[in-house]
């Protein structure tokens, strides 16, 4: 029995409305105010906001409902249970990985809690190139508080791990500023397998605070349901036909779900979101849905340290740095700087090497320090994103074309690492690249790195931050969305989460749609709520 009280068990036993669609043995059609597709940041912000309202809210959610009680900080069973696709998504050319959410909570269950509001620059941007003129720091500034009192997002206050403090100490001999990253924990026990589900509940994530406030206000939570298509009548969506799907969440049953609602707002995140409307082909007035998607692609530099790093254990990123943003956002391609958890299995198989190369590398893993660095793109015409297309099945699939914009982005960051990493005093450093090597200096990573040829297949890329797709603007032309987040052309579909963006962030998403989310939804649930009195 586990010492850590289970509140969604809990609430299951107070009668919570939770429709499990792996064992219906019929199909069934259930009726409410509202649908929300997706159960992560924005769908979760979005249900309690709206449920908080007075209105019948349904969830629907791909995943299973896992609670603490199943998260055992096992990467064997973590990643076919939460992940999409067993968190071996991938690019259309399987350039790049994708690691995203596919449980209760969604993404916001397995991240690493890294909170950041909308950098000023980004918004910037957005007011002046997509006709978002309300886009700023501070129209947002009482949103995103609003969310970080909701989900105690405040400084860490514990000293960083030694994984985090090798990017401090390494980027401060060099005069590279760097900051500490606040977290969406409270009373966390500092374990370091966020990545896994939080087997204590610290995690403040939509599993433990925002659905779980929405089912005790009376919405119905649909799990193992997957959302295939919308039926249309002119302007309106009338119903979403969803597929049940087996226990392991994989293959439909051949049970159908009818979710019937006045309104319907798209929260399953910025590779699922395009795809369903593209699935029940949405009018799509700009041309645009799907496309302009963004993934702050990722490139990674390990570092082997004469003492233990441990990097599996402790808060698992805690300093950053955002020094290579400062540049203008269409200028060449900026990065920032985090340091990620280290685990086994994620680990062997981000990293290059074969053989007793990599077996070498895997016996020095507590030695072992990770660096990566997240490309901003969006912002420059060689940086356009990709496009969700469906495939014959009507599975989503992203097509992320890497250019040249891109490649030299790559070499910059990975050189960025590496001198980071020799200052705080690394015996070796090996980029993750199919041709790099172990350097056991900085003028020799230099000379190497400088010369690596940057390419698909070659660096390894991969990506935890998806956004874009049904971009919003105040411009009919430039926008899925409006800034309301309103689906053109359609009266009763909305989108709320970080498919919305028009370009990426430069910075982790979660804040970002938690607080836009909170701002549409509120002002959703006034519209819908002033009509029906």
């Amino acid at each position: 029995m586990s010492i850590v009280h289970d509140p969604i068990r809990a609430g299951l036993e107070k009668g919570w409305k939770v429709v499990d669609a792996s064992t219906l043995a019929a199909d069934r059609s259930l009726d409410a105010d509202v649908v929300i597709v997706g159960s992560g940041a924005g769908g979760g912000v979005t249900a309690e906001i709206l449920a908080k309202s007075g209105l019948s809210v349904i969830v629907v959610e791909e995943g299973a409902l896992n609670t603490s009680s199943d998260f055992k900080m096992r990467e064997s069973e973590a990643y076919p249970s939460l992940y999409q696709e067993s968190a071996a998504r991938k690019t259309a050319d399987k350039g790049i990985n994708i690691l995203q959410g596919r449980t209760v909570g969604g993404s916001t269950t397995v991240n690493w809690t890294s909170s950041f509001r909308t950098p000023p620059a980004t918004l910037d941007w957005w007011r002046r190139h997509h006709a978002l003129p309300g886009m700023t720091p501070d129209a947002l500034a009482p949103w995103f508080a609003m969310m970080e009192e909701r989900l105690h997002i405040a400084d860490w206050p514990g000293a960083p791990n030694e994984n985090n403090d090798v990017l401090r100490r390494g980027a401060g001999k060099l005069g590279i500023p760097t900051g500490l990253i606040r977290r969406n924990v409270n009373g966390c026990w500092n374990l370091g397998y966020c990545g896994m589900g939080c087997p204590t509940n610290a995690k403040q994530s939509m599993l433990v605070t925002t659905i779980p406030a929405a089912l005790g206000l009376g919405a119905t939570l649909v799990t193992r349901a997957r959302a295939e298509r919308f039926a249309f009548e002119g302007e309106r969506a009338t119903e979403l036909l969803c597929h049940a799907l087996d226990a392991p969440g994989v293959h439909a049953t051949g049970y159908r779900l009818r979710l019937r609602a006045r309104h319907y707002v798209v929260a399953g995140g910025a590779i699922n979101s395009p795809a369903l409307l593209l699935r029940s082909k949405a009018p799509d007035p700009s041309g645009l849905l799907g496309k302009r998607t963004f993934l702050h692609p990722t490139v990674i530099s390990a570092a082997f340290f004469p003492q233990r790093v441990e990097a599996w254990q402790g808060a698992p990123q805690t300093v950053y740095s955002d020094h290579f943003l400062q540049g203008a956002p269409d200028g060449p391609m900026g990065y920032k700087l985090e340091a990620p958890p280290l685990h086994p299995l994620l680990l062997a198989t981000t990293m290059n090497g074969f053989g007793e190369q990599h077996a070498q590398m895997m016996r020095e893993f507590p030695h072992l320090q990770g660096m990566l660095a997240l490309l901003r793109d969006g912002f420059h015409e060689q940086a356009a994103g990709g496009t969700v297309r469906l495939r014959g099945d009507g599975s989503p699939e992203l097509d992320y074309p890497l250019t040249d914009y891109l490649w030299d982005g790559a070499r910059r960051a990975l050189l960025t690492m590496a001198e980071i990493q020799f200052a705080a005093g690394a015996r070796e450093v090996l980029p993750a690249h199919e041709m790099a090597r172990r350097y056991r200096s900085w003028s020799e990573a230099k000379a190497a790195i400088a010369a690596l040829p940057q390419g698909l297949q070659l660096t390894r890329v991969a990506s935890a931050h998806v956004m874009g797709g049904c971009a919003m603007s105040g411009d009919e032309q430039l926008g899925v969305t409006t800034p309301e987040g309103r689906y053109r052309g359609l009266a009763n579909v909305s989108v709320h989460d970080g498919s919305l963006f028009p370009t990426s962030l430069g910075a982790n998403p979660q804040l970002s749609i938690y607080g836009l989310s909170a701002k549409l939804a509120s002002g959703l649930a006034t519209s819908l709520t002033a009509r029906a009195a």
